[in-house]
């Protein structure tokens, strides 16, 4: 674990990313911590567009944990059934919801153990909850993150969950939250996975293809 990089590039590489991007930001549309967790859960395996377009919806029949326990499955999945795994995932909401409402009084609970243990929600999830919704230093390993960080030679692993643990080691801890934005819009808009637009990098220069 670790990197083959100097402390002293990885500043570079995320300076340039910053500038690059100064909209970095997360890109799910949400009002409180309760609809950004619901977001991020509905996010897996689809885009933030789409997300984008069912949660309106959602959030105006059920804008809280109370009420979303109440609902039932064909209800849930009625409304999101655009978006990917959406009936695993209307399940999924709705125990969450439950247990959010009969655990937490309805509030999402600031620990990472406690966010874990909800139905549905993983590593990626707990720490974009804790990272945007509480303000916590995080990183979070989704598709972009884990190609464009082992792609450019932030790290050398093979999966989310060392790629995470590599990017815990070597970031600097006061930007761990920018470097995850970051990373996601670079992978979003410039180092995509079939086509990457290496001619026009802001870091290819620093990138490990070209080294």
């Amino acid at each position: 674990m670790g990197t083959i990089r100097s402390k002293l590039k990885i500043t570079e590489i995320l300076d340039i990313l910053a500038k690059a991007y100064p909209d970095a930001g997360c890109a799910l549309n949400h009002s409180d911590v309760f609809q950004l967790l619901c977001s991020v859960m509905l996010s897996a395996q689809t885009t933030d567009v789409s997300v984008n377009k069912v949660t309106p919806a959602l959030f105006s029949k059920y804008p809280d944990a109370f009420s979303l326990s109440e609902a039932s499955a064909d209800e849930i999945s009625e409304i999101i059934h655009s978006i990917g795994m959406y009936k695993t995932k209307a399940k999924n909401l709705i125990l969450t919801a439950k247990e959010l409402a009969g655990k937490y009084g309805g509030e999402v609970p600031e620990d990472y153990e406690a966010l874990v243990s909800l139905p549905g929600v993983g590593r990626k999830t707990a720490n974009v909850v804790l990272a945007v919704g509480f303000g916590q230093q995080r990183i979070a390993v989704d598709t972009h993150v884990l190609r464009v960080a082992n792609r450019i030679g932030l790290c050398c692993e093979k999966d989310p969950l060392h790629t995470e643990l590599a990017l815990m080691e070597i970031l600097p801890q006061n930007r761990l939250t920018e470097a995850h934005h970051s990373l996601i819009f670079h992978g979003r808009r410039c180092c995509s996975a079939r086509k990457p637009l290496c001619a026009g990098c802001p870091i290819a220069s620093l990138c490990m293809k070209n080294l």
